[in-house]
């Protein structure tokens, strides 16, 4: 789990070099996380150009990419792959989704989310990236795309790049076996660069009168989020095994194909 310096990409990450069990690694240059790529510039960014990314996979909702839309360069291949749409048919979008209209608004945000909720609506958010259809299609095309060698370097994201792109990493090196130590590390490295970019949302945020405690639930990640998804694996499906075969539809072979590609020696 290696920090790219991108001056045109937040909370850009490749998951190269997380270690595995048997002394091997994350193969470094094929698997990048981020946040959205909405200022994108190869041009301007020797860093991301030399990444050669050929495939995005964007978690977002329909309305974050109208609002934001990403910016690539020629031939670079995108997958859509909304983990949360099943919400905007039921009209309760996440917060997740909505970090800037959260912390655009204290009054709002303290209704919505004080009083400890910000920590238990991110926790039920977790929840649903294993539990709803829309989650299960997006995260199960994800690893597909990873099975197939013809992808070359795959950069996922959503807007922040930590909850539904941290699940994604998350399931990504559960699959490759990494260990529970190994994959919270990683999952909670990006909180110093999520809140570095959002910054200036956050002091607006607070010199308004907002709540530091919901600024800091809103664009950072805990360990109690990542457990509450792991609490809803075992409780539906039993083991990460059977989440990625049988609900994500990932056969073995797929699987297989997906070591062969990210794991090798250090």
């Amino acid at each position: 789990m290696t920090a790219i310096p991108a001056t045109t990409v937040a909370n850009l990450r490749d998951l190269g070099a997380t270690p595995l069990p048997g002394g091997r690694v994350v193969r470094s240059g094929v698997a990048l996380r981020s946040g959205q790529l909405a200022r994108l510039d190869p041009a301007a960014d020797p860093a991301v150009a030399a990444l050669g990314i050929r495939t995005v996979v964007d978690f977002r909702t329909e309305q974050e990419r109208r609002a934001r839309p990403d910016h690539l360069p020629p031939g670079v291949r995108v997958l859509v792959a909304d983990v949360l749409a099943d919400f905007l048919t039921s009209g309760t979008l996440p917060a997740a989704a909505r970090l800037r209209e959260v912390l655009g608004d204290p009054a709002s945000a303290e209704r919505e989310l004080g009083g400890g909720r910000a920590h238990a609506m991110f926790a039920d958010t977790y929840r649903a990236f294993v539990s709803t259809e829309s989650a299960r299609d997006g995260y199960g095309a994800f690893l597909r795309e990873l099975a197939d060698p013809g992808s070359g370097p795959v950069l996922f994201h959503c807007t922040a790049g930590k909850d539904r792109t941290g699940w994604a990493a998350t399931v990504l090196l559960s699959v490759l076996g990494a260990d529970e130590a190994a994959i919270t590390a990683e999952y909670l490295s990006v909180n110093a660069a999520v809140r570095q970019a959002f910054a200036p949302l956050v002091e607006g945020f607070t010199a308004q009168g907002g709540d530091p405690e919901i600024a800091l639930a809103v664009v950072g990640v805990t360990p109690d989020y990542l457990a509450a998804a792991y609490d809803e694996v075992t409780r539906r499906h039993g083991s990460m095994e059977r989440y990625v075969r049988e609900w994500l539809g990932v056969p073995d072979e797929a699987v297989e194909r997906i070591r062969e590609r990210l794991v090798t020696a250090p």
